[in-house]
């Protein structure tokens, strides 16, 4: 059986004293099992890290951006070979793979830039003979807890800033899929990146238990549920380190009765049901906005109906399997539980059948649904699309905003009035206006409100430099040049 490795100072480490399985989602079966860090271990990676610290943050920028050109022109050469192994351990389609890498690439664009982004600033003559300038520096060694559901582009979402911006990296993938990780860092190394500087370690609770603790560590960059983001916050906060930690969400998609319906239904598929629902970014709740609902609702079954399910190496397929046979039953008891409280099954996912002993499931539609019913208030994290039927705009606006999560919004209207009046009064991160998905591009940054986010500073774009760096102002003052002993061309003064 194939073990994943570690990868510590350049080298790849496969001794452990704990292994965890890893499953293909498609077939049910363990081909690979991923070695567990002890602390011990952490903490190698760690003093390899603090090692590797003084030589890349004296790397001069164009080298750094050397590095980051070559990383780009091999990843974007192997996108294939990268997708196929996130399909085998995550199970998402072989498309969804490779928009994946996709959009993991655009931060490594941006951090291509970082001699732009890493300028500090200059005020001359403040007072008498006296400058100011600014600059901006690396904060040390950070951590970077990754979750499964992005296994290469949260990694490339977080180690591209980190890096740009003369820091070492520790990057801690989840233990359901963590080869992608090893893959990027044998790339990085490939480009020219010295060994010591992006380190990965596979393991649990153990493992974060010590990147939290660990006095070396200086930052640390989560993406997660919501509880365990909030824990992370406030344990590493403890323990005087800088932490971003991104959290659940519960993405609504709001459908204006003038709304073009057969974009919004087309929307609503992609949205709900792409990458099994498995994204934090999914819709998961449709709010129909007065006599729209009853054509929406059928519009959204009738597509639901020619939805391929199958293995993610098939190309006909459009969803693949959820990643583990208790998060499967765990999504499919949420549809259970749908009609005890009130709401109606629409479409039942946990019906269908498919030939295989892989993690699969249906796609499901849940109609009348209100807070206080457990298929609207907590983060599924599958392919389940709840639907909200309210009366007005402002009902609409209400229920968004009353949720707990705030992480991402979507309106579907060909009111451009509508549109700017709902980007001003919603509460939430990140808005698409007749865009179901709305991910910011590498060049903005990416994070939610409320219960989404812990922390000052979102994820990627311009406040991930922010975070990853400590600004120094320095407050200069020379002799008065009249006194130089170099002639510098003053008039004498008796």
């Amino acid at each position: 059986m194939q073990t994943i490795p570690h990868y510590i100072n350049g080298s790849l480490v496969t001794d452990a004293e704990r292994f965890g399985p890893v499953f293909n989602p498609a077939t049910g079966e363990q081909d690979k099992q991923v070695a567990l860090a002890s602390a011990d271990r952490v903490e190698e990676a760690i003093a390899a890290a603090k090692a590797a610290l003084p030589a890349w943050r004296a790397a001069s920028l164009a080298k750094r951006t050397n590095i980051f050109f070559r990383v780009r022109e091999i990843l974007n050469e192997r996108k294939p070979v990268l997708a196929a192994i996130l399909t085998s351990e995550h199970g998402k389609v072989l498309s969804d793979a490779e928009g994946e890498i996709s959009r993991g690439l655009e931060n490594i664009e941006f951090a291509t830039g970082l001699s732009h982004m890493l300028k500090g600033e200059r005020s001359e003559q403040v007072s008498s003979g006296v400058d100011v300038h600014s600059v901006r520096q690396p904060v040390g060694v950070v951590a970077c807890i990754t979750p499964f559901n992005f296994p290469a582009m949260v990694p490339l979402w977080m180690i591209g800033s980190a890096l740009a911006c003369g820091n070492t990296v520790l990057l801690k993938p989840s233990e359901k899929d963590p080869s992608s990780a090893v893959f990027i860092a044998e790339v990085f190394a490939e480009a020219g990146l010295p060994a010591g500087v992006l380190n990965v370690v596979q393991g649990d609770k153990e493992a974060v238990d010590t990147l939290l603790e660990h006095p070396d560590v200086k930052a640390v960059s989560f993406v997660g549920s919501t509880p365990i983001a909030q824990s992370i916050y406030k344990r590493a906060a403890d323990h005087g380190k800088r932490v971003q930690a991104l959290g659940g969400a519960k993405n609504h998609m709001v459908v204006l009765p003038d709304a073009d319906l057969d974009m919004a239904a087309d929307a609503a598929i992609s949205a709900a049901y792409g990458s099994a629902g498995e994204r934090c970014m999914a819709v998961s709740v449709l709010v129909a906005v007065g006599n729209i609902a009853d054509d929406l609702v059928a519009a959204i079954k009738s597509r639901m109906a020619t939805l391929k399910i199958g293995p993610g190496t098939d190309p006909a397929s459009q969803m693949g399997p959820l990643i583990t046979a208790e998060h499967r039953e765990k999504v499919a008891s949420y549809v259970a539980g749908a009609e005890s409280e009130g709401a109606t099954v629409v479409v039942d996912g946990r019906s269908q059948q498919f030939d295989s002993n892989g993690f699969f499931i249906g796609v499901s539609l849940v109609d009348h649904v209100k807070p206080g019913m457990k298929v609207y208030d907590d983060e599924i994290f599958g392919p389940v699309l709840s639907v909200v039927r309210v009366d007005s705009y402002s009902d609409a606006v209400r229920l968004v905003n009353d949720n707990e999560f705030g992480n991402g919004v979507a309106i579907f209207t060909r009111d451009g009035g509508a549109a700017r009046q709902f980007e001003f009064d919603v509460e939430a991160g990140m808005v698409g206006v007749n865009v179901p998905i709305p991910v910011p591009v590498g060049t903005f940054s990416f994070g939610g409100w409320k219960n989404s986010l812990f922390g000052d500073t979102h994820m990627y774009g311009p406040d991930s430099i922010r975070f990853y760096t400590r600004g120094k102002v320095v407050t200069t003052r020379w002799p008065d040049p009249a006194t130089s002993v170099i002639d510098l061309g003053f008039p004498q003064v008796d």
